[in-house]
């Protein structure tokens, strides 16, 4: 099974997606964000999935791409909300054009999305339509989640994890079992797929926490630090504040909100000298693998010839080894 194939056919076919034209300022933003390019993670599982049962993806491609306008969409309005002033190392939509265009073009992104996937069999549409509208409504209440936790004084960790399975891991999940669907297999495999889905996109936003402060700032692509210099409530700052001593607790308080000009590094060299004396990096990483076996468990579990899964058990490893 060729990824590069697969990713290849993933790209004709978001290259030939046509959104609207009129109002430009309305289509020109979508174009944009989808230019910008990604690793296209979602549809290519989407494709993977469905070539477990059936070599011939031809149907399964266009609606790997909803999933993959679907995701953009959701990334173009989360920008709003953070302020995020980059996107791959472009300029956000909101800040290239303005947020109101950033929210109307995002608005049809979603509308398109939903029309892209109407040329499936009726008699899987409906199931399809169903997972799709419930994946969709997850995603904002993670996102309306994250955003409460920057309110709260307190937030536990089993909260945190179920909010980043809402925001980041049903939409993995949902890929892996769209793909299952669309190629008529079992109901038990496409559950035990999503289930792979849902804990892979864990460890995945796990890893993305674990990089944020002790990546390769070249190869990850934005600041080393970030979480800490905004005070985000991440799995390694809500362990480490759940084991310090009343010292080390009192540093993290001193730290958080600090704002003052000039401490960037400072903050950052504190914080993290504190997750290395409670071996924060050791306790992330163990949960990584934890939710990476739990995936595979479940991956063991479908019904198709070992051979037909060595390709999603592969690019999952490299999810998990990825340092960027």
């Amino acid at each position: 099974m060729d990824i590069a194939q697969l990713s290849n056919q993933l790209n004709q076919t978001l290259y030939t997606l046509r959104y609207g034209d009129n109002p430009a300022e309305l289509y020109e933003p979508i174009r944009y964000i989808m230019a910008l390019g990604g690793k296209r993670i979602r549809p290519l599982l989407v494709l993977l999935s469905a070539k477990m049962y059936d070599e011939d993806v031809e149907n399964v491609l266009l609606p790997a791409a909803a999933v993959e306008v679907f995701h953009n969409f959701t990334l173009m309005h989360d920008d709003i909300m953070d302020k995020a002033p980059l996107r791959r190392g472009q300029q956000t939509v909101h800040e290239k054009w303005n947020a109101n265009t950033a929210i109307l073009s995002g608005d049809v992104m979603l509308v398109r999305a939903y029309e892209m996937l109407l040329g499936i069999a009726p008699d899987k549409l409906g199931k399809v339509l169903t997972l799709f509208s419930k994946t969709a409504a997850e995603v904002c209440e993670g996102q309306q989640l994250d955003m409460n936790f920057e309110q709260r004084e307190q937030v536990s960790i089993q909260e945190y994890i179920h909010m980043i399975t809402l925001k980041t891991a049903v939409l993995v999940g949902f890929s892996l079992e769209l793909g299952a669907i669309l190629q008529g297999a079992p109901d038990s495999d496409a559950e035990h797929l999503k289930q792979f889905g849902d804990n892979v996109g864990i460890a995945f936003q796990l890893r993305d926490d674990l990089l944020d402060v002790y990546g390769d700032k070249d190869k990850f692509g934005k600041q080393v630090g970030g979480d800490i210099l905004s005070d985000k409530k991440t799995f390694l700052m809500l362990t480490a504040l759940e084991q310090a001593s009343p010292e080390q607790l009192q540093t993290i308080l001193d730290w958080r909100d600090n704002t003052a000009a000039g401490i960037t590094e400072e903050k950052v060299q504190a914080v993290t000298a504190i997750y290395d004396q409670l071996h924060i990096r050791q306790q992330t990483e163990q949960q990584i693998d934890f939710y990476f076996q739990e995936a595979l468990r479940h991956l063991e579990a479908v019904q198709v010839p070992d051979e037909r899964k060595s390709t999603l058990r592969s690019l999952a490893l490299q999810l998990m080894e990825r340092d960027s």
